[in-house]
C-alpha cells in the first residue's frame, strides 16, 4: 500500500524557490499551523564549530502536518554539520560522509524502533526503509519509544515521523504493510543491508531467504541477554540461515504458529542454555500466566545501540564478520569492582643527590655522572686509574632521535667537560685527546692526569655539581648584555658559537617549530614509544631517564599523561591528521621563555659534536651562574642533517620536519657546514622542583672501571 509521504516526512520549503515560497504563504494563512523559528541560534551554533566553517547555504522551512507546525532549519549541509558535530571523533566528518552512502532496512518496529532511532541520531546512514504492518498499542509502551498520542497509528510510520522530526533531510520510506512473499522483493530493492526484528518466524526466515539471494547482508537483536546476531550474506553467500541452527525448514511451516508453537524453534536459534534463567522460567508459564515473551524497554534501548554500532563498522568497511555475540548488562554489572588507584604524579620528596667523594679520582668520575644526556640517557662508560680517565661511548643507550650517535656524542662532550673541571678543581688537570689509542672506535676521550689547574673551570665547580634542568614555565624578562657576553664567551672557550633569539616574535615562531616537532614525536609510534620509555614515577627504581616530577606539569598537564601515552589514541590522531593541541605544553614554555640559545659548531664529525657538547655544558653553567633556568629543547630533527636523515626518523613527517628545519636555522642565523650541537630555552622561573637520577659511578676493583 502506497503511503503518501506527508504523513511521515518533512515538507521542506527552501528560501529562494519561488514554489516553496508559494506553498509556505498558504502555510502561514492557516491559522493552526505553528511555527518555531530558532535559525539564529542555529547559525551561531555553526559558528561556533572548530575548525570554522565556510558555508553560505540558503536555510529552509521544514513542515511537518501531523503536527501542524513549521520549523526554520540550517540548509541540508549545514544542518548537518551541526547537528552531527558532537559526534567528532567518535566518528570523523569523512566517515560520517561515507556512512550517507547506506541505505539500510528495518523490518520490525518494536525493537526495529529503537534501532532506526539510534542510526538516525548518530547519522549512520543515509537512507532508511522501514516496514511493519502493526499499529502501535499501548501494552508496547514498555518499549517501543513512542507516545499514547501514538496509539493506533501505524509503527513504521511513528518510526518515521519521529526520525523526521530529528533530520528533515534523510531519505525515509516505509512500508506499513509489513513484508511477505510478495512485497520483500520490494522491500530489499537497493539496501545495502537489513536489520530483521519481526516476531513472526517465517518471515525471520523470508526475509533471510530474500537477503542472501541479493547478497545482502542481515543483522538481528535479540533483546534477553543482548545477543547481537549477525550474517554476512554479502561475504558468504551460501551461508546457510541463522548459522544453521535451524536446519533445513520450510517457511509455510513456520507460518501461523501460536506463542508456544514459537517456543521449540526460536529456542534452536537462542540456544536454551543461553537464554536468561528469567526468560527460561517465563517460557514455561508462557499462555499460562503470560501471554508473550517478556521484553523490557531497556534492553531494546541497549539492542538499538548495538546494532547502530555494527552498522558503524558495516558501512566503514571494519571489521564485522558472521557470527553472534552477548552484550549482558546484567552479567557487565555483576562484574563491578572498586577500581584501581592510579599513580601519585603530584610532588613527592625527592631523594637528594649524592655528594661527590673527597678524593680526586672519584670526584671526577662523579661528576662525569652529572653531564646532561638525551633522555638522561647517560651514554657513556668510564675507565679511570692514577693515571687517567677513559670515556667510552655506549651505543646501546641510543634512541631514534640520536640520529648517528650525534646526541650522544654531544652528551660524552659535557661529561668530558664536567671532568676537567673537577680536574682543574682538584689540581689534576692533564691533557685531552679525543678518538686516541687503541681502544676501538667506542673510546670518545683519554684524559691524562697532571698537576695543572685552570682558573676559569675550576671556578665552574659547585656550579657544575648544582646544574639541572629547570622545564617550569618562566617569566620572559630581558637579558642583560653582559650576560649575553658571558655566554657567548663560555661557548667560544670550548670552539663553538652561540647563537641566541631574544626578539618575542622570532621567539613565538620558533615555537611553533618546537610545538609541531612535539606533535610528530607523538604521533610517530616508535618515537611516541621511546618517548614514554624514558619517563620515570617516583616509585621506579630506575636511575636513568627522566623523573616525571622535573617536567613542572600543573594538575591539568598532569592529567592528560593517561591519554597521550596511549598508542591508540595517538593511531586514531595520526590517521585523522589532527592533534595539533599535543604539542601545547612545549609551546608554552618556549613562549615563556626571555631567550632561545643554540650552541653551533662546524663541521659534522663525533668530533665537532663533542666540542660542542663541551660547550653546551660551559653555557649551560655559565648561564645557571646569572641566575637563567635552563631547559634544553631537542626537535625531532635536531641531529638531522640532510634529507635523508629526516626520512629515517619519521618518514611520514619528513617534509614537515625538513621545513621545521628550515625555519629554526634561519632564526638562528646558521650558515652552510654549522650544525646545532644543542638548543636551550633560557628563562627566569622558580627553582626546578627535581633532578632527575643518575646511575652510580663505581670504581671497578680491579680494571679501574666505573660502572652504571
Amino acid at each position: 500500500m502506497e503511503v503518501p509521504r506527508e504523513q511521515y516526512a518533512a515538507t521542506v520549503l527552501v528560501d529562494g524557490c519561488d514554489e516553496d515560497a508559494r506553498l509556505l504563504a498558504t502555510l502561514r494563512a492557516r491559522t493552526a499551523t505553528t511555527f518555531h523559528d530558532e535559525l539564529e541560534a542555529q547559525q551561531e551554533g555553526l559558528r561556533a564549530i572548530l575548525p570554522p566553517v565556510d558555508s553560505d547555504e540558503s536555510p529552509a522551512w521544514a513542515y511537518y502536518p501531523w503536527r501542524r507546525a513549521a520549523v526554520r532549519v540550517l540548509g541540508p549541509t549545514e544542518f548537518q554539520l551541526l547537528r552531527l558535530d558532537r559526534n567528532r571523533n567518535k566518528i570523523t566528518r569523512a566517515e560520517q560522509q561515507r556512512l550517507t552512502e547506506l541505505a539500510v532496512g528495518i523490518v520490525g518496529l518494536s525493537v526495529g524502533h529503537a534501532v532506526a532511532l539510534a542510526l538516525a541520531l548518530e547519522g549512520t546512514c543515509g537512507a532508511i526503509r522501514l516496514a511493519d504492518f502493526d499499529a502501535v498499542e499501548l501494552s508496547n509502551l514498555n518499549r517501543v519509544p513512542a507516545s499514547v498520542l501514538d496509539l493506533g497509528v501505524n509503527k513504521a510510520i511513528v518510526a518515521a515521523r519521529r526520525i523526521a522530526e530529528i533530520d528533515p533531510y534523510l531519505a525515509l520510506s516505509v512500508q506499513p504493510n509489513g513484508v511477505d512473499a510478495d512485497t520483500i522483493d520490494e522491500f530489499l530493492l537497493g539496501l545495502d543491508l537489513v536489520i530483521e526484528e519481526c516476531d513472526s518466524l517465517d518471515m525471520k526466515v523470508a526475509v533471510r531467504v530474500g537477503a542472501r539471494a541479493r547478497r545482502i547482508p542481515v543483522l538481528m537483536h535479540t533483546s534477553d541477554r543482548g545477543l547481537v546476531d549477525v550474517e554476512r550474506f554479502d561475504l558468504e553467500p551460501d551461508r546457510p540461515l541463522f548459522h544453521g541452527l535451524l536446519g533445513d525448514v520450510d517457511v509455510e511451516s513456520l507460518a501461523g504458529l501460536s506463542a508456544r508453537g514459537k517456543v521449540a524453534p526460536a529456542l534452536r536459534i537462542l540456544g536454551a542454555a543461553d537464554i536468561s534463567s528469567r526468560m527460561a522460567a517465563s517460557l514455561v508459564e508462557l499462555g499460562t500466566t503470560v501471554s508473550t515473551w517478556p521484553q523490557l524497554g531497556g534492553d531494546v534501548l541497549l539492542g538499538g545501540a548495538a546494532l547502530a554500532a555494527a552498522v558503524r563498522r558495516f558501512g566503514l568497511g571494519q571489521s564485522l564478520p558472521s557470527g553472534r555475540v552477548r552484550i549482558d548488562l546484567d552479567e557487565r554489572l555483576d562484574a563491578l569492582r572498586a577500581p584501581m588507584v592510579g599513580r601519585d604524579l603530584g610532588c613527592g620528596e625527592a631523594t637528594p643527590a649524592a655528594g661527590p667523594p673527597d678524593d680526586a679520582i672519584g670526584a671526577m668520575v662523579h661528576a662525569v655522572s652529572r653531564a646532561p644526556s638525551g633522555g638522561n640517557a647517560q651514554p657513556w662508560a668510564v675507565h679511570a686509574d692514577d693515571g687517567g680517565l677513559r670515556l667510552y661511548l655506549d651505543p646501546g643507550r641510543t634512541t631514534t632521535m640520536d640520529v648517528q650517535l650525534r646526541a650522544s656524542y654531544v652528551a660524552l662532550g659535557a661529561a668530558l667537560f664536567n671532568a676537567r673541571v673537577a680536574a682543574a678543581a682538584h689540581g689534576k688537570l692533564g691533557p685531552v685527546e679525543l678518538f686516541g689509542g687503541g681502544d676501538g672506535p667506542t673510546l670518545v676521550a683519554t684524559m691524562t692526569f697532571g698537576d695543572g689547574s685552570d682558573d676559569r673551570l675550576a671556578r665552574r665547580y659547585e656550579g657544575m655539581l648544582r646544574r639541572t634542568t629547570n622545564r617550569h614555565v618562566g617569566v620572559p624578562a630581558p637579558i642583560a648584555p653582559e650576560t649575553e657576553l658571558a655566554l657567548a664567551g663560555a661557548a667560544r672557550a670550548e670552539g663553538a658559537r652561540l647563537s641566541m633569539v631574544t626578539d618575542l616574535r622570532d621567539i613565538v615562531a620558533a615555537a611553533e617549530v618546537f610545538a609541531d616537532s612535539e606533535r610528530v614525536r607523538l604521533l610517530d609510534p616508535r618515537l611516541h614509544r621511546e618517548m614514554f620509555g624514558e619517563l620515570r614515577w617516583p616509585e621506579d627504581p630506575l636511575d636513568t631517564g627522566i623523573d616525571i616530577r622535573s617536567l613542572e606539569l600543573d594538575d591539568a598537564e598532569l592529567s592528560t599523561i593517561g591519554i597521550v601515552s596511549r598508542p591508540d589514541v595517538m593511531t586514531h590522531l595520526a590517521e585523522w591528521d589532527l592533534g595539533g593541541a599535543l604539542g601545547a605544553v612545549t609551546r608554552d614554555r618556549v613562549v615563556s621563555s626571555s631567550a632561545l640559545a643554540a650552541v653551533v659548531v662546524s663541521g659534522c664529525e663525533p668530533r665537532d659534536f663533542v666540542c660542542g657538547g663541551s660547550a653546551v655544558e660551559s653555557v649551560w653553567i655559565s648561564a645557571e651562574d646569572h641566575g637563567l633556568a635552563v631547559q634544553p629543547i631537542a626537535p625531532v630533527f635536531l641531529y638531522g642533517v640532510d634529507g635523508a636523515d629526516l626520512d629515517e626518523l619519521a618518514p611520514a613527517y619528513a617534509g614537515q620536519l625538513s621545513e621545521g628545519r628550515r625555519v629554526l636555522r634561519e632564526l638562528f642565523g646558521m650558515t652552510s657546514g654549522e650544525v646545532f650541537a644543542l638548543i636551550v630555552r633560557l628563562s627566569h622561573a622558580p627553582r626546578a622542583t627535581v633532578r632527575s637520577r643518575r646511575r652510580p659511578s663505581v670504581l671497578g676493583p680491579a680494571t679501574g672501571r666505573t660502572k652504571g
